[in-house]
Formats: C-alpha cells, structure tokens, sequence
C-alpha cells in the first residue's frame, strides 16, 4: 500500500499511525475484514483484564503466589498495557501498520499460552507484562483504523464493533472466566484466547496492505516525551494498583513512586506542548468536544472498571458465591449489551448523539443509585435489574460519545486522539478502582464503629440476642455454656461486620453514581457535531 503523509496546516510531522488505504482505495470486504479484525483484537485485550482477575485466587495457588504478592499478575498486565496505548501510533507509523498489528497480535497470542505453562509467580509476572504490551497495542490501533479507514457515515457501525470491546468485555469477562476456570481449570482463560486470535490474525493479515518501514523517524522521535511519559504512566499505574495494599502514602515505596510519577508527567506536559513534533497532539483538548468527551469517558472508565471491581467482591465477601456464581449474575450486565449494541448505529441516525449519551450515562447512573440500600439478603435476584439497566445504559454511551469526541478530528491526528482517548479511559479505571478499595475499607470500620456502638452489654436487646444465642449453641452440640456465650458474642460480632460492610458497598455504588452523573453534566456541555451521523436530520 502506498502510504499518503497529510501534512498539518503548520508543517509538522503527522501525529497517529500512517493512514490506512481509504475507502476508495481497497474493496468494502477488505476495510471491514480490517475493521473486524482489529476490534477482535481490542475486545481479546480487554477481556484479558477481566477474565484473569476472575480467576487470580486459582492462578495465585497454582503457581505458589501469596495473596499480596498475587495482584502483581494484574498489575504488571495493566502496567505494560497502559504504557503501550500512547506509544502505538507513533510505533505504527515507525514500523508499518501491517507489521506492526500483526507482530503484536501474533505476540499477544504466544504469550497467552505461555502464561498457562508459568511454573512460578515470577514467570507469570514477566509474561503477563509481555501479554499486556502486545495488548495494548491493540486496543488503539482497532480505534485508529476506525476513525481513518471507514467513511464518516459507516464510522458509528465500527464504533459500535468497538464498543464491545471497551464496555461488553469487562462485563462478560468474569462470566467466561468463572465458568472456565470451574470447569476447566484456570489454564484455560489464556487457551481461549487462540480461536479468535487466530481469527484476528487471519483477517489483519487477509486485509492489511504491506508498506515500508520509516525507521529513520526513530532517530527524530520525540524520546524525550516518550520516557517521560513512560515512566510517569508506569509508576501512576503501579501506584494506583498497589497503594491500597501498601497503606498508600505510609509505604516509602508508594511515595516515591508517586514523586516520580508526578515529576515525570509533568515533564511529560511541559516537553509536549514546546516540542515542535511532539508524541501525542494535546492541543486537542483544546476542541470543546474532544476535551468533554475525553472527561466524560474518564469518568465511563471509572464506573466501568469501577463496578465490575465492587459487584464481584460484594457477591463474594457477602453471599459467598464462588467464581461461576459471580459470573452468572454478571451476565446480565453483557447479554443485553450484544443484543442492543448493534442497534446503536441505527439510532443514531435518528436521534441526537447527545441525547443518546446523556440518557445512557442517566440509565448506568441510576442503576448504581438503585443499589444504596442494600441488605445482607441482596443477592443475585435483586441485582438482575440494576444490572440489566446499566448494561443498557453502557450499550447506549460509548458509539455516540466515540464520534462527538472525535467528529472533525484530521487524519494526521487520528492516532493522538486514538491514544488519548483509550488511555484516559483506562486510566481512570485504574483511579475508579484504587480509590474504591480505599473508600470501601474506610467506609466499613466507619459504619462498623457506629453499629458497634449501639451494641452495648448495657441494652436490654443485646443481653436477650446473646442469651438467646447462647441457648441455640447449646441446643447445637456445645455443652460448655461459658463457650457457647463466647461463640454467641463471636456471631454477634460477625453480623454487625457483615451489615457494615454491606452499608460500606451501598456507599460505594452512591459515588459511582455521582461521578455518572459528572459525566452526564460533561455531556450537556458537547456541541452537535455535523455531518450525517449527528442524529435528528439524518435520513
């Protein structure tokens, strides 16, 4: 393929991946064999963060880890994975599109069966960063090939094939890794990953026309960002994944990590916006829609990430569901997304995008809200339609949002646009769940001292439950009564941890609810974009 070098109005280099063939360039079969086989590949990525955490307590025995040391097959994915998404345009256009897609996607494949033969936990740790790297390679390139290659009218259908891999994968991950891992064993989250990997391969490569590598472009790269922004994303990540763990600013570890992130991201800020061809174009965010578009999919990722995190701790710490019972109330938070995702498109082309934005951030915002009064006895049964609501409501956000945020962004800043908007999505999925592991801890010694002080030895009502206790322990097998009152105080104590930790997930799925809603104010404030797809005069 014979690559064009569109030039900005001020003379830089272009920014993002060299453009693919246009539209007129290569057959329909062939743009949407591209387009399908790289979306494949962003929603196998995806899918890998959720699938594996599913199943981490397995993996973690299998392979000999501690429960600590054990997030760390997590986080060095996560790590690699969110280094890579800004770096991938740049690297695309340095080694080729086709070559550069296809090496990772065949990486990414390789390295996933490698993870299943991981004999000890420092193995897996350096394959799952390796897995994460090719990942997250794929996962804005599928985005870039979008926004570039389809014609602006076809655009939404390709964001929509996009769309399951950035809101359906989280939610049905947890399902395909429970039942796996029940059934199967844990090895097989990373062997289902070579039938549509394959797939993706064959298609990328079916589709993909060759082209020279630039590799004179790595002696003029912007390496200066590109460290700065590396090291910065790698220790934020880090961070943001181990801080809870380590105390946060107790741990010496977390502060310096924290110093450097600080420091390195704003030499990161600095270098870029001085530097006459910098890494990533942030004067994007410059353009209205493109900088409340990136706020409102911050706070998606946040909520996104945010309640696949909460909802499967709550089923197991609460009701004691095991990984194949978690999944299955999960389901219902993915079914209804494959079956409505499809139509988005369609809508679109009826009604304003805005409005389907604002009413899919209304919908996963109140089925958050519609979990704040949770009891011990809220189960499987209670979810089904909270769950069913924000799927509806992921379903309607991200295609609309994708093309405002991006509506009259030029090809030479596709990949920056591309890059930025994954990685402010993934980032805040990072922050969504660093700060919900601190907010829940906290929350639950907070309601559990109120609760603890109204149990008292001086109310009447605490003496009658532990006396009644104390007679059921021994009606039950315990013959000692100074044992039986002991193991009735025990039980009370249980029940009053259990309640506060109940109340404590009720207040996390409120302020779940209210950064929903700050993307929904984000999205009041977007301007209609034009064109055919804008919705309300489409024909």
């Amino acid at each position: 393929m014979a690559t064009r070098t569109l030039e900005a109005g001020n003379g830089r280099q272009p920014q993002g991946t060299e453009a693919p063939a246009s539209a007129k360039d290569m057959s329909a079969l062939r743009m949407w064999c591209a387009v399908i086989g790289s979306t494949l590949g962003a929603f196998m990525a995806v899918l890998n963060i959720q699938i594996v955490n599913a199943s981490l307590a397995d993996i973690q025995g299998a392979i000999g880890a501690g429960k600590d040391d054990g997030g760390w097959i997590s986080t060095s994915y996560l790590v690699a994975e969110i280094v890579v998404i800004p770096l991938s345009g740049w690297l695309a256009q340095v080694f080729s599109l086709r070559r550069y897609l296809l090496t990772n996607a065949i990486l990414f494949l390789v390295f996933s069966v490698a993870c299943a033969f991981a004999a000890n936990l420092e193995q897996m740790i350096v394959l799952r960063a390796i897995q994460g790297f090719a990942g997250g390679v794929l996962i804005p390139m599928a985005f870039t090939i979008i926004i570039t290659l389809l014609p602006k009218p076809k655009q939404p259908v390709g964001l929509a094939l996009f769309a399951l891999s950035a809101t359906f994968a989280p939610a049905i991950g947890p399902t395909i890794g429970g039942y796996l891992t029940e059934n199967y064993g844990w090895e097989f989250i990373f062997y289902v990953n070579l039938v549509p990997g394959l797939l993706m391969v064959g298609l990328l490569w079916a589709s993909l026309d060759k082209a020279p590598m630039q590799l004179g472009m790595l002696a003029k790269g912007d390496w200066a960002g590109i460290v700065t922004l590396a090291v910065g994303l790698a220790t934020l990540q880090t961070v943001l994944e181990e801080g809870n763990k380590e105390d946060w600013f107790g741990s010496e570890l977390i502060v310096q990590l924290s110093i450097v992130a600080a420091v390195s991201l704003t030499l990161f800020l600095i270098i870029e916006l001085r530097t006459a061809n910098p890494l990533l174009n942030l004067r994007l965010f410059a353009r209205r829609n493109f900088a409340f578009g990136i706020l409102a999919n911050t706070m998606l990722g946040i909520a996104l990430y945010g309640s696949a995190f909460v909802l499967p701790i709550y089923l197991a710490r609460i009701q004691g569901y095991n990984s194949e019972q978690i999944g299955m109330v999960l389901a219902w938070t993915g079914i209804p997304q494959l079956l409505l995702i499809p139509l988005v498109p369609r809508v679109m082309k009826l009604v304003d995008v805005r409005l389907l934005i604002a009413v899919g951030f209304a919908l996963f915002a109140a089925s958050n809200f519609m979990n704040v009064y949770m009891t011990g006895d809220y189960a499987a049964d209670q979810l089904f339609w909270p769950n069913v609501i924000r799927a509806v409501g992921q379903a309607l956000v991200f295609a609309p949002l994708s093309v405002v945020a991006t509506a009259g962004i030029e090809r030479e800043n596709a990949g920056s646009a591309s890059a930025l908007f994954n990685m402010m999505r993934n980032l805040g999925g990072a922050v969504g769940i660093a700060s919900l592991q601190t907010f829940l801890t906290k929350r639950e010694q907070f309601h559990s001292n109120i609760l603890s002080n109204s149990v008292s030895l001086f109310e009447e009502a605490t003496r009658t439950r532990i006396a009644k206790l104390t007679a059921y322990f021994m009606n039950h097998g315990v013959s000692d009564q100074a044992t039986a009152a002991h193991k009735a105080v025990v039980a009370i104590a249980a029940s009053v941890r259990k309640q506060a930790n109940v109340m404590a997930f009720s207040d996390a799925f409120f302020l779940l609810g209210a950064g929903l809603v700050v993307a929904l104010l984000a999205t009041l404030l977007l301007k209609k974009p034009s064109g055919p797809m804008s919705g309300g005069d489409a024909h």
